[in-house]
C-alpha cells in the first residue's frame, strides 16, 4: 500500500440510518481494489429513515471512520464520496414528443431539444405533484426508451421521421437533505468529491450493465427504508422506496422478546448465523432462543414489509412482476425475508437472492477476513460511481442570483437555466403566431416570422446553451424574442396568382379568379384572418366574362389543352350597337323568351334566361347559332332573332 500515491485512493461513505460504512480503494486494470472497509453504528438515533437529524453526532461517527481508514492505509484522507438515501429521492416518469412539419432526418440537435423539453416537463409535473416549499434539485435524468414514429428504437439520430418521442425518468433531491450530508462531512474535515444516490450506487455493483437487458429488481433493505430499482431493455426504468426496513423488524423483536432495541438488533443478526443463542431481556434475565423462534416472531412484519415491496416493484414495472430480484443491505438478511418476497411476486425462491460475494467479479479485497455480505455492496458502489460520474454541487451566479447546482461533470448553460426555472422557450428564437385557414377545403398554416435568439454570456463572453459551466461562473441570459405574427393576403396565395384563362373565338381572355371568404365575395387585397374559409373558383359568371371581353383590347392568340373552348371564329366588337327598345323577344331552341331590364342586349345575355349550365359539360364543345349562322357573343340581339344553343359531342 505504501507504493500508492494518496490521490489514487477513493474514499466512499455509506451514511446509513443504523451505521456508517467507509470504504477505501482504487481502480487498477479495470478492477477495483478494496484496500480497507470500516463500519461503526450510531450510538444514538442520530439518523432516522435515511435522513440526518443530529448533524454533529453523525459528523463525529464519520470522523472516527475516517481516522480508522487513515490508520489502515497510512495516508490522510481529505475528500469523500457520498450517497443520498433513496428515502429522500423523488422521481418523475414522463413522456415527451416532437412533431416535424414534414418527414426529415432526425439530428442530434433534435434529440437534445427533445430531452430539454422532457426535463422541463418533468420539473412542471414534479411541481404539480409536490406542494411543499422545500427546494428540490434535479440530480439526474435518463432515457428509458426512444420512439421513431411511435415505434421503439435505440438511437433516433440519422433516421427519417415525422414524429419522435421518448420515455424519461428524472430524479429530484431536497435541499435540506443535501445540505445535511455536506455539513456533516465538512465537520469531519472532509470535502465532498462526488454525490450519488444510494439506489444508483447499489445497482452499479449488484446489477452490471450486461444484466440490464433483463427485467430485474434490486431491493436495498436498509435500516429505515427499502430502496427499489427496476431494469429492463438495457436501462434503469424506475426508482422507488417504501419507508419500512430493518429497524421495523428490530422493533417487533424488541416488543416480542421484551428486549431493548440494541439487544433485539443483535438477536436479528444472530439468527442469520446461529440455530440457537442467548439474549438478555430488560429485566436482566438471560433467555435462550432459536432461529425458528426469531423467524416466527418476525413473520408478521416480514410479511407486511415484503408485501409493500412487492406492490412497489409491480407499480414501477407496469403493474406486473419482474423476472428476478436481487436483495442487498443488512435488513434483507432477516430470516424469511427473501422467501416471503418471492412468494408475494409469484417467483420461485431461487429467483429472489441476496447479493454479496457473488458480485465481486471485478472487485479484489486486499484485507483478510473481509466480510463479502450484502452490507458491502452499496459502499463499494459509491466508490465506483466516482469513476463513472464525478458529481457534486457547485455554486454559480445566474442573472445576478447565486444558486446551487448539482454537478454531474457536464453542467452546461442549459442546466443552469433549467434549475433556475428559466423558460425553455426563452432560450430559442420564438416564431410569431402562425395563421391557420382553409383554401378550397385544404388547411393551410403560415408560420410567423422568426424572432431573435437568446443572448447568452458566461463570465462576460458570448456563449450558447451547450457551453460548459464551472463553479463560481457568472451566467447571464437575455430571453429570446418572438417574431411578427403571420400575415397573408388573398393576392399572396399561389391558388390565386394564376388567372382563369378562357378561349373565346380562338383568343385567350384571362380573368381574375372569383374569391369568396366565409361565403362572401372578397377583394384581392383582403387580409386573411385565423380560421377563414376561402374559396378560389376556377369558373366565372357570364357577367364576369362579358366584363373581361369588353375590357380586353389585346387578346393572346394561343390555346392550351386545359383551356375551356367557349366559341370559335368570334370577333369582339369595340362597342355593341344600341338597342331599338326597352325590351325584346327572341326564340331560343324554339322557345319564346323576353329579355327585359337593359337598354341593349347582346347574345351572351340569353344565358341568364335559359337552363344551360356551363359548369356541367354535356359534350366536347358548345354550338351557338344566331339566325342560322355561328354566333358572336358580343353581337346585338333584335326582336324576333332565332338562337340555337346546345352541346356537341
Amino acid at each position: 500500500m505504501s507504493e500508492l500515491a494518496k490521490n489514487q485512493y477513493v474514499f466512499g461513505l455509506d451514511i446509513g440510518t443504523r451505521s456508517v460504512v467507509g470504504t477505501v480503494g482504487y481502480l487498477k486494470n479495470d478492477r477495483f481494489q478494496v484496500v480497507c472497509q470500516r463500519s461503526k453504528e450510531h450510538e444514538t438515533r442520530a439518523m432516522m429513515d435515511g435522513q440526518i437529524h443530529d448533524i454533529p453526532r453523525v459528523a463525529l461517527t464519520i470522523k472516527e471512520i475516517k481516522e480508522e481508514c487513515e490508520e489502515a492505509i497510512g495516508e490522510k484522507l481529505t475528500h469523500v464520496c457520498i450517497a443520498a438515501a433513496g428515502r429522500v429521492l423523488k422521481t418523475v416518469t414522463t413522456k415527451i414528443e416532437m412533431v416535424f412539419e414534414e418527414e426529415r432526418e432526425a439530428k442530434a440537435e433534435d434529440v437534445s431539444n427533445l430531452l430539454l423539453l422532457g426535463i422541463e416537463k418533468a420539473y412542471k409535473e414534479f411541481g404539480d405533484q409536490n406542494s411543499s416549499e422545500t427546494k428540490f434539485y434535479c440530480v439526474g435524468y435518463s432515457v428509458i426508451r426512444y420512439y421513431l414514429n411511435t415505434l421503439p428504437i435505440l438511437n433516433l439520430v440519422g433516421h427519417k421521421a415525422r414524429h419522435i418521442s421518448a420515455d424519461m425518468i428524472a430524479t429530484f433531491l431536497p435541499d435540506d437533505v443535501v445540505d445535511g450530508l455536506y455539513k456533516a462531512c465538512d465537520l469531519a474535515e472532509l470535502e465532498v468529491a462526488n454525490l450519488t444516490l444510494e439506489p444508483i450506487a447499489a445497482i452499479s455493483v449488484a446489477i452490471p450493465e450486461r444484466f440490464r437487458m433483463l427485467n430485474l429488481a434490486l431491493v436495498d433493505v436498509g435500516a429505515g427504508t427499502s430502496d427499489i430499482s427496476i431494469t429492463d431493455n438495457g436501462s434503469i426504468i424506475g426508482y422507488g422506496m417504501i419507508p419500512m426496513a430493518g429497524d421495523a423488524l428490530t422493533d417487533d423483536l424488541a416488543r416480542h422478546f421484551l428486549a431493548d432495541f440494541y439487544e433485539a438488533e443483535r438477536m436479528k443478526r444472530a439468527a442469520t448465523e446461529l440455530d440457537e443463542f442467548e439474549y438478555e431481556d430488560i429485566m436482566g434475565i438471560k433467555q435462550k432462543v432459536t432461529k425458528s423462534d426469531v423467524e416466527k416472531a418476525l413473520s408478521n412484519k416480514v410479511d407486511e414489509i415484503t408485501n409493500y415491496v412487492a406492490e412497489e416493484i409491480k407499480r414501477l414495472n407496469g403493474d406486473k412482476s419482474v423476472s428476478a430480484v436481487f436483495v442487498v443491505g443488512g435488513g434483507g438478511l432477516a430470516v424469511g425475508f427473501t422467501e416471503a418476497l418471492a412468494n408475494k411476486l409469484g417467483l420461485i425462491k431461487e429467483r429472489v437472492a441476496l447479493r454479496g460475494s457473488d458480485v465481486s467479479g471485478k472487485i479484489d479485497f486486499c484485507e483478510e477476513d473481509f466480510s463479502k455480505s450484502p452490507l458491502m455492496v452499496t459502499p463499494i458502489g459509491i466508490c465506483l460511481n466516482y469513476y463513472e460520474n464525478n458529481n457534486n454541487f457547485v455554486y454559480v451566479s445566474f442573472n445576478g442570483n447565486r444558486m446551487k447546482l448539482y454537478d454531474n461533470g457536464n453542467v452546461a448553460v442549459v442546466d443552469v437555466a433549467m434549475q433556475a426555472g428559466f423558460p425553455n422557450d426563452g432560450l430559442f428564437p420564438k416564431r410569431g403566431k402562425a395563421l391557420s385557414f382553409i383554401v378550397n377545403g385544404k388547411t393551410k398554416i403560415v408560420k410567423g416570422a422568426p424572432g431573435e435568439a437568446a443572448v447568452i454570456k458566461v463570465n462576460g463572453k458570448t456563449a450558447d446553451i451547450t457551453t460548459k459551466v464551472n463553479s463560481n461562473d457568472k451566467v447571464e441570459i437575455i430571453e429570446s424574442t418572438a417574431g411578427a405574427k403571420a400575415t397573408v393576403k388573398i393576392s399572396d396565395l399561389p391558388e390565386f396568382k394564376e388567372g382563369l384563362k378562357i378561349l373565346v373565338d380562338g383568343q385567350i381572355v384571362e380573368l381574375t379568379r372569383p374569391v369568396f371568404v366565409n361565403g362572401k365575395a372578397a377583394s384581392v387585397g383582403y387580409e386573411i384572418a385565423e380560421g377563414d374559409h376561402i374559396e378560389i373558383l376556377d369558373t366565372c359568371t357570364k357577367e364576369q366574362l362579358k366584363e373581361a371581353l369588353v375590357k380586353s383590347e389585346d387578346l393572346e392568340e394561343k390555346a392550351k389543352e386545359d383551356e375551356v373552348v367557349v366559341s370559335v371564329d368570334a370577333e369582339v366588337k369595340e362597342e355593341p350597337p344600341k338597342p331599338k327598345g326597352e325590351s325584346i323577344t327572341v326564340f331560343v331552341n324554339g322557345r319564346e323568351i323576353t329579355l327585359t331590364g337593359k337598354h341593349y342586349y347582346i347574345y351572351i345575355d340569353v344565358f341568364d334566361y335559359i337552363d344551360f349550365d356551363l359548369n356541367d359539360p354535356k359534350g366536347r364543345s358548345i354550338v351557338t347559332l344566331h339566325n342560322g349562322k355561328n354566333a358572336k357573343y358580343m353581337d346585338a340581339l333584335n326582336n324576333g332573332d332565332i338562337l340555337e344553343i346546345y352541346w356537341k359531342e
